[in-house]
């Protein structure tokens, strides 16, 4: 058995599950070299949340983000979170911009995508595997660890397969709510590796309490690298702790050969950073808190710390427990989709919605009627055809591959924003998330003119008022 490496996601998953994705880039950058020094297999750096959480939130450009922490990162494969045809967005995109933001994340710096998709659809995959393929990058696809009635240990045997014949260099075991328990974690990974060549990795959640215990059931199972977080950024709703983790295997024929002195420079770095979010209120003290109830409303870490935000601005937190009883019974109603992003929004909103007015599927949101019409791809349990019709009517339901009813969007979208492009990654940032795009391209307009501004009247030594 080789020694057991070590993913690190201290700058993505880490603080999109314990602060809702606030850290900026300038708290990143201090510490990064020392980062790069311990020897991780990867730093999840990019993807998922912070892209979006950077421009609406943080006015910040997550390319330049990437760019910056790849030219302080030169000896770690940098990583990260690909939702297959939803990008990083909300909605499918067309073919061809998921080819161009395969093809820039690369040139940008990232080493290794890991694909996903929220309904475990092999079909939103095939578009993002090819482009990293072609573009050199190394294709982790995941699939989303749930329960449920179709998730057998079969299903994940063959999901799989399928997998590594699509072109998968490893894959991951993607455990976003904390479900995966020790013994099963061990009976999964022993069939994984009975089903595939490449390598297994395990990412999963402290919410529930079982983490560690789920990556120590998993080393034993021959598991090849698991996801942890350095510990002022880690638990609860995170990954557990790096610096446990190293202890507990060293020695070990798991033996990760990090140095625990190594990784003390990094907790030493992000200690004040952790007490500093606590005293800003972005780290609620509730999300540390070990949840068992995740194992029975299967609530991801961020879905969770966005609830109970969403709840608290709404002045309704008290009705935290009523929505999370009517998250499975909206996740049936739909198929049993596993609850990540975008699927985890769609029935953790409908669910939010269903409650507060008191009676079920009064009020639908769009996305609820997407789901059901088929247009995120085919749910893993069929949905009931009466439901169906109470949701969307006499509406035509997708087949298909969505994406196959897509064109191509590229050109299109690149004569819109023609007047704001600074850079070919503009079109891309506008694809995903257009309106907030607008926003953070005028801000970074009025940044520049007020740069340019001061120092062109510097030099004559005029001022400005």
């Amino acid at each position: 058995m080789a020694q057991v490496k070590i993913t690190e996601t201290v700058l993505r998953d880490s603080h999109q599950s314990l602060i809702a994705t606030r850290m900026t880039t300038e708290q990143m950058l201090p510490i990064l070299e020392a980062l790069d020094q311990v020897g991780y297999h990867s730093l999840e750096a990019w993807g998922g949340a912070t892209f979006d959480a950077s421009l609406r939130f943080l006015n910040e450009d997550p390319w330049e983000r990437l760019r910056k922490i790849r030219a302080h990162v030169k000896n770690t494969k940098l990583q990260m979170l690909f939702r297959g045809q939803n990008i990083l967005g909300y909605r499918h995109y067309s073919d061809d911009v998921v080819e161009y933001f395969v093809q820039k994340s690369i040139a940008n710096g990232i080493d290794i995508i890991r694909i996903f998709d929220a309904l475990n659809d092999p079909r939103n995959l095939k578009t993002a595997i090819n482009a990293t393929k072609k573009e050199g990058g190394h294709v982790q696809a995941a699939f989303s660890y749930t329960t449920g009635p179709v998730y057998t240990m079969d299903y994940y045997f063959n999901y799989a397969k399928q997998l590594e014949e699509m072109g998968a260099d490893s894959i991951c075991i993607k455990d976003m709510a904390g479900l995966l328990k020790p013994y099963d974690a061990y009976e999964l990974v022993k069939t994984l590796k009975s089903a595939v060549k490449v390598p297994i990795q395990l990412h999963t959640h402290y919410t529930a309490g079982l983490a560690s215990m789920t990556l120590m059931k998993a080393c034993e199972a021959g598991v090849d690298v698991i996801d942890t977080a350095i510990s002022p950024m880690a638990m609860g709703t995170s990954q557990p702790a790096t610096e446990t983790m190293v202890a507990a295997l060293q020695g070990t024929e798991y033996d990760t050969g990090l140095s625990l002195e190594k990784l003390d420079v990094i907790t030493k770095y992000f200690t004040p950073l952790r007490e500093k979010y606590l005293k800003e209120g972005l780290l609620n003290p509730k999300a540390l808190n070990v949840n068992v109830n995740a194992l029975l409303y299967q609530v991801p870490g961020g879905m969770l710390s966005n609830l109970m935000s969403q709840l608290k601005q709404a002045g309704k937190e008290e009705m935290l427990t009523a929505v999370l009883e009517e998250v499975p019974r909206v996740r049936a109603d739909v198929g049993y989709p596993p609850l990540v992003t975008p699927s985890s929004q769609i029935v953790g909103t409908q669910a939010v919605f269903n409650v507060l007015n008191g009676e079920r599927y009064k009020m639908v949101t769009k996305e609820f009627k997407g789901i059901v019409a088929g247009e995120y791809g085919k749910t893993p349990v069929d949905i009931d055809p009466a439901f169906a019709k109470k949701i969307i009517g006499d509406g035509e339901r997708i087949t298909c591959r969505p994406a196959d009813m897509l064109k191509p969007e590229l050109d299109e979208l690149r004569a819109k924003i023609a007047n704001y492009i600074e850079q070919d990654e503009d079109v891309l940032t506008y694809a995903l998330f257009d309106q907030v795009a607008l926003k953070f391209f005028e801000y970074r307009k009025a940044q520049k003119y007020k740069l340019d501004g001061t120092s062109s009247n510097a030099a004559t030594g005029v001022h400005s008022v």
